[in-house]
């Protein structure tokens, strides 16, 4: 694991914590999308840029 992919993965977390901490309080459903969409895309980056895949 290098340090980018590391960072994208916990910057993943670090969204879906928030994602799943909005819709506990009921705030708008688009902020929560969002911040669920940006987390996808920063884990499957993360994930995609292990370098498990270069074999």
């Amino acid at each position: 694991m290098n340090l980018t992919s590391t960072l994208l993965i916990a910057a993943g977390l670090f969204l879906a914590g928030g994602a799943w901490s909005f819709a506990r309080q009921d705030l708008p459903r688009g902020v929560v999308v969002l911040l669920g969409v940006a987390s996808a895309m920063c884990l499957v980056a993360g994930v995609l840029r292990l370098e498990v895949w270069n074999q």
